[in-house]
């Protein structure tokens, strides 16, 4: 053994983990970081959305409760009842809410002393503005711009605040006795947002509201309300939400956290007028805020499963390729034993020997005693190996574009003798008739012979087309009569409608032939229970054979590669049918050559195929034959089994 060399088996094992292993590494990164991004873009949707709803939700929340005070307002027993009247009325007004009511006061203008008060601070008057009412009911009396808001002082947060309610604000709306003079004020205490609990895999976001100038209004912990933006960890991309949101837009972005060394976070925001009295022209940023983490929660089962496949992969990978390079390394190593033992001629002639593989050297030297002899041999190797690829390449060819066209006439044939030999005819006269179908596709079969080697010019286009005017409807008649047998076999119904306007089409019979058949028999061959139409209709200068069948159908995102040589649906289509995937691109090629063309086209799998064929016209002249109406090929109950 040479110092410095290495075994075939061991370069090869190496070789394979080295190029295949990293490759799958990379599959997997790829793969997770993709589902990544699939998650976030996921998450910026339903958190902008979830802003948008919760911005929505806390304006409409305003809006009714000030249409209700508005109402309340104007209440006689507001304005003329005794305290337990008004206390009743108040009671009831609450209830009809929808928002939780935290505290209502009655108070008196003059004195500013409760008149009714149900558990609402004493010195909460102090942040309304009364002043701003006059004495007498101005024309917007009854306006929404009547009513005061003012959001909850942080001194009274502590008392009323909790886990679920994060948004306070206190109303205001002045009530006039029957003179017009202000007499009291109705105060009611609202909580308009309530803190949600974010689940993992939930991208609601908790709700978190700021004010244009950067005061934090409402969040999930109370010490971090009222304070300012600007001693947040993240304040810049804070202050670019209030920018964006101040400008209307309604967006997405990624947060380190409100603390430093926090959790990361995830937010969509919106926008809405600020309900304020005096701070109308200013906005209020709504965001609804999650923990990237929850986020991307499911991704964490993802990645386990990729974790136990990728495992289970590489497992079964190693395997494999230690079995692939025993299965190498065993056969070049038999060629180095028998090699090494054939006559051991000297050479002059020395091989390379610097492989730094010990195999591969050791057969050098061997081949070294062999090479006189096949000296001899090599231009006779030579030309029969190119004589052989010539035949094999001749061969392949001739099969692949023989077998599909050779299929259909056949089946004919079968079809038809199989309905005499199984006893199916009532008489002598239809066995007759059954027997001269299988004739006329044994001819047309020894046509489509006669025409293999033309074919193959198709793709070089050395094949040569003879149009001429013929009758259209009579070639889709002999078509038909080669495909009874077929539909009655599978109990098919063969609807017919024929344009009795189309004139004479330019074609070439056989060819013209050659593709109606292989249409017609995809259908039969891919519709196990349904209807075949064939239909003619002229629209000038072209006529149009339309054919639709029940069958399968085809995915529309299949339907371009069907023209192509050798193309067919995967799954389990293809393992149901056979073919070669040649018929439908010989007659896209056939149908170009005539000046017309074949278009396929299906609503999805399922649902059936469309095949349109298009003939260039002779001239106007309309055929003397007899208009044909809508038929179909009886069914023989007994072909069922």
């Amino acid at each position: 053994m040479s110092i410095g060399q290495s075994s075939f088996r061991r370069i090869l094992l190496s070789r394979l983990l080295l190029v295949s292993v990293p490759v799958l590494l990379m599959g997997v990164y790829v793969t997770y970081r993709k589902a990544r991004s699939a998650f976030l873009e996921t998450a910026r949707q339903n958190l902008t959305e979830s802003a948008i709803r919760k911005a929505d939700n806390i304006e409409q929340s305003i809006q009714f409760l000030q249409s209700n005070l508005i109402t309340a307002g104007e209440s006689l027993v507001l304005k003329q009842g005794t305290l337990a009247e008004k206390e009743a009325f108040l009671q009831q007004f609450t209830a009809r809410l929808p928002n939780q009511i935290n505290c209502v006061e009655l108070i008196d203008i003059k004195t500013k002393k409760p008149l009714l008060n149900r558990a609402c601070e004493p010195e909460i008057i102090k942040v309304l503005p009364l002043e701003r009412w006059t004495e007498k009911p101005t024309s917007f009396a009854r306006n929404i711009e009547n009513i005061l808001v003012r959001g909850l002082p942080r001194q009274f947060l502590t008392k009323s605040l909790n886990n679920n309610r994060q948004l306070e604000l206190v109303f205001a709306v002045p009530i006039y006795d029957n003179q017009g003079q202000l007499q009291s004020s109705l105060i009611l205490q609202a909580s308009l947002l309530y803190g949600e609990k974010v689940l993992p895999g939930s991208l609601s976001g908790y709700p978190v509201v700021i004010s244009e100038n950067g005061i934090i209004l409402a969040h999930p912990y109370f010490r971090r309300i009222g304070s300012h933006i600007s001693q947040e960890a993240d304040a810049e991309r804070l202050n670019s939400i209030i920018n964006n949101a101040i400008r209307g837009k309604q967006n997405f972005l990624h947060l380190f956290s409100f603390e430093k060394d926090g959790k990361e976070l995830v937010a969509g925001y919106s926008s809405l007028p600020s309900p304020v009295t005096g701070e109308s022209s200013q906005k209020w940023i709504v965001l609804a805020i999650s923990p990237l983490s929850q986020a991307l929660a499911p991704l964490q089962q993802i990645w386990e499963a990729i974790f136990y496949l990728i495992s289970g992969l590489l497992l079964a990978y190693l395997v494999a390729i230690i079995l692939i390079t025993r299965d190498l390394a065993i056969p070049l190593e038999k060629l180095r034993d028998y090699a090494l033992n054939i006559q051991k001629i000297p050479s002059q002639n020395i091989t390379p020997q610097n492989f730094n593989i010990r195999e591969i050297n050791q057969l050098a030297s061997a081949l070294e005693e062999m090479l006189e002899r096949l000296r001899l041999w090599g231009e006779e190797i030579v030309k029969s190996r190119q004589e052989a690829e010539n035949a094999n390449q001749l061969k392949n060819q001739f099969l692949a574009n023989t077998s599909h066209e050779l299929r259909t006439p056949l089946n004919g044939i079968i079809g038809s003798i199989r309905c005499v030999m199984d006893g199916f005819c009532n008489s002598e006269q239809e066995e007759k008739e059954y027997l001269q179908q299988a004739d006329n596709a044994a001819v047309h079969l020894l046509e489509i012979i006669d025409d293999i080697l033309s074919i193959a010019k198709i793709e070089a286009g050395k094949l040569s087309v003879n149009p001429e005017p013929v009758d259209l409807h009579q070639i889709i008649n002999e078509v038909i009569n080669l495909q009874t047998a077929s539909l009655q076999r599978k109990c098919l119904k063969l609807n017919l409608l024929f344009c009795p306007e189309i004139p004479i089409v330019c074609a070439d019979t056989t060819k013209l032939k050659q593709v109606i058949l292989n249409v017609i028999s995809n259908s039969i061959k891919f519709t196990d229970t349904g209807t075949i139409s064939l239909i003619t209709h002229l629209e000038h200068p072209q006529a149009i054979i339309t054919i639709i069948d029940t069958g399968i159908g085809i995915d529309p995102q299949q339907q371009s590669k069907l023209f192509r040589p050798f193309v067919m649906i995967d799954g389990s289509t293809t393992r149901k049918f056979s073919g070669t995937g040649l018929g439908l691109a010989i007659s896209k090629n056939l149908m170009k050559m005539m000046g017309g063309d074949i278009t396929i086209s299906s609503q999805g799998q399922g649902l059936g195929t469309t095949v349109e064929i298009i003939l260039p016209l002779v001239g106007e002249r309309t055929l003397d034959s007899t208009p044909e109406e809508t038929s179909s090929l009886p069914i023989i109950p007994s072909l069922k089994s």
